[in-house]
C-alpha cells in the first residue's frame, strides 16, 4: 500500500510539473506575439518615429508645449484617446470636453500613461504605445481589452499644476 501512495504522489507531482511548464510556454508565446504586433505596427508608420524608453514605453511628441515637465505630486489635466493598434478606439474623454484630472505618481491610471505624461509639457500632444506590461497586463480589462494587448494612446496635456 505504501508503494502505491508514493507512486500516486510522484504522479501528481509529475503532472503538476508538466502543467507548470506548459503554462510558462504560453506566456512566452503571448509575449512573442505581442512583440511581433508592436514591431509590425512600428514598421507600418512611415512618417512617425517613436522613442523607446527604458521601461518599454514608446513615445513620440506630435506638438510641443511650454513649461516644466510634471513630476510626482503634480496635478495634471489631459484628454486621451485609447486605441488598439488598428486605431479602433476603445476609450476616450475627448468627446466629453472635460479633461481627466490626475496626480502624477498616484498610481490611479495605467503605468504607461503615468510615465508618458512625465515626458510632456503643458499644451503638448503625444502618441504613446504601451506594451501590455505597462497597460492592462495578462488579464486585460475584461470586456474591453484582451490580455497581452499593446495599446496606442493619443494624449493632449492641458495643464500642469506644480505641487
Amino acid at each position: 500500500m505504501a508503494a502505491r501512495g508514493k507512486t500516486g504522489i510522484i504522479l501528481v507531482l509529475y503532472v503538476s510539473f508538466v502543467l507548470l511548464l506548459s503554462g510558462c510556454g504560453e506566456i512566452g508565446t503571448w509575449k512573442e506575439q505581442e512583440e511581433s504586433q508592436i514591431n509590425d505596427f512600428l514598421k507600418s508608420l512611415h512618417d512617425t518615429t517613436f522613442v523607446l524608453k527604458p521601461s518599454g514605453l514608446y513615445f513620440t511628441e506630435l506638438s510641443g508645449g511650454t513649461g516644466d515637465l510634471p513630476v510626482n505630486g503634480d496635478s495634471v489635466t489631459f484628454f486621451y484617446k485609447g486605441m488598439f493598434l488598428d486605431k479602433v478606439v476603445f476609450d476616450t474623454n475627448v468627446t466629453d470636453s472635460i479633461p481627466w484630472k490626475y496626480v502624477i505618481g498616484s498610481g490611479k491610471i495605467i503605468a504607461g500613461l503615468d510615465e508618458g505624461l512625465r515626458y510632456m509639457k503643458q499644451g503638448s500632444k503625444a502618441l504613446l504605445l504601451t506594451p501590455s506590461s505597462l497597460a492592462y497586463g495578462h488579464n486585460g480589462y475584461p470586456g474591453v481589452v484582451p490580455g497581452y494587448t499593446p495599446l496606442l494612446w493619443e494624449i493632449t496635456l492641458m495643464s500642469v499644476k506644480k505641487n
